[in-house]
């Protein structure tokens, strides 16, 4: 039976608002049919856990941003993200719109384009309609529906063919008023032999209400273009957040997932590589910290079509308190796919007696000339470990401490972003109450 969903704006009134915007008449149409595919969708499944029960309709109503001149201006709650970025590349939306964008000369002048997703439709049409929509599509379930319809600011990043960027982009999108519609889309498209960093951070301020974030990530990787993305979400216990992310991979391109799953309230996401070329590559990192009664679902997939295609997934989460995370990892190796090499790591270290994991490792395999494999597992600190520690002169505290590090030092080691690793530690520091 299909699941009739409650729509939070009407058709007449999404027009007005697109129109009111400047928008193409293809997006304000492609917004449209979004909403109306909507009512007749069911919301996405998750495994064990009923994403019905949470809170996934607090849209909010879209509201204007106002810009800011200056960085010395942004909010209190991010300042500290955009310190440095004086010089830099940077993106920041607040709420339903962005508030400040600005691109190097340098990178302007090789014909980068970095702003927000709402401007580059206006500006860049005709790069950005081939692409918006086509790799996470408004058909596969109610969310993305109403995403495609509401998206607001976001993100665009077009990199040309053989331009190589050596300093990362940055983008910070803020949500701190629970009546505004806070639905960013990002969207980055690497041309040919191209190579480009992007780091983006998701963080809430004082928020009044409940606030529902359903976000889409598209990264398209033409042939030899190498993209690294790193998404870090640190939104409060008023927020779930709901994100698909999802990147197509062309022959000998690469894509490389590096993402901090921080937040402190009800969290799915889905990270997912479709290697479609020859030679193609993905490797995908999630950490995840879990505290209070958060219900956490992460699934991290790999579709392999071409051939030569390897992939690594690992995810490593620490649950502590109440909290209880579904991982899953999902390799999907076709017809055709022959020399494939799908690998996947998922493991939970659980705090407290009351905190739940579970892992679930699946490998879909349709080709016999193929590599693939998986490791997974959940359980308790080792109390073995902990007396040891203690018996050198650690205290427990401490000795807990240092095996949570352990735990999360694999991945943690292998980010190469400096400033990133940083971020990362000093967030599972606050999250585990240290």
């Amino acid at each position: 039976m299909t699941t009739q969903t409650i729509l939070p704006v009407e058709s007449e009134a999404l027009r007005a608002l697109s129109e009111s915007n400047n928008e193409p008449g293809w997006l304000t149409e492609q917004r449209l049919e979004a909403l109306k595919l909507a009512s007749g969708l069911a919301l996405p499944k998750l495994e064990k856990q009923k994403i019905e029960r949470w809170n996934v309709s607090e849209y909010g109503t879209y509201k204007a941003s106002e810009a800011i001149a200056s960085l010395e201006d942004v909010p209190a709650s991010i300042k500290d993200l955009v310190k440095d970025q004086a010089e830099g590349s940077l993106v920041i939306q607040r709420n339903s719109g962005t508030v400040y964008s600005k691109i190097s000369a340098d990178l302007a002048a090789k014909g980068v384009i970095f702003t927000d997703l709402a401007t580059a439709v206006r500006e860049h049409s005709d790069l950005v309609k081939p692409y918006l929509n086509t790799a996470v599509k408004p058909d596969e379930h109610s969310l993305a529906a109403l995403h495609a319809a509401l998206w607001n600011g976001g993100v665009f990043l077009y990199v040309p063919k053989n331009v190589k960027i050596e300093v990362p982009l940055q983008a910070v999108l803020l949500t701190d008023d629970a009546s505004a519609t806070f639905a960013p889309h990002v969207l980055v498209v690497a041309e040919a032999n191209s190579s480009v960093t992007y780091v983006d951070n998701y963080v809430s301020g004082e928020l009044s209400s409940p606030v529902f974030h359903n976000g889409v990530v598209e990264v398209f990787v033409k042939a030899g273009a190498k993209v690294r993305f790193a998404s870090v979400h640190q939104l409060s216990t008023s927020v779930t957040d709901v994100s698909f992310r999802r990147a197509v991979v062309e022959n000998d391109g690469s894509i490389e997932w590096i993402v901090g799953e921080m937040n402190n309230g009800d969290t799915a996401s889905n990270t997912m590589t479709v290697l479609n070329g020859n030679g193609s590559s993905s490797d995908s990192k999630v950490i995840a910290v879990g505290s209070g009664s958060q219900k956490l679902n992460y699934t991290t997939q790999a579709r392999h079509f071409g051939k030569n295609t390897p992939s690594q997934m690992i995810t490593r989460a620490v649950m502590r308190e109440e909290a209880s995370a579904i991982i899953n990892g999902i390799t999907k190796i076709e017809k055709g796919a022959t020399k494939a090499d799908g690998q996947q790591t998922e493991k939970v270290l659980m705090l407290s007696p009351k905190a739940r994991g579970d892992a679930n490792p699946i490998l879909l395999i349709d080709e016999d000339d193929v590599t693939a494999g998986h490791a997974a597992s959940v359980g308790q600190v080792n109390v073995e470990q902990i007396h040891y520690l203690m018996s050198r002169g650690i205290n427990r505290t401490d000795a807990e401490r240092l095996i949570i590090y352990g735990f999360l030092a694999p991945v943690v080691a292998d980010i190469p972003l400096e400033a990133l690793r940083t971020q990362l530690q000093s967030l599972i520091e606050r999250k585990l109450g240290q």
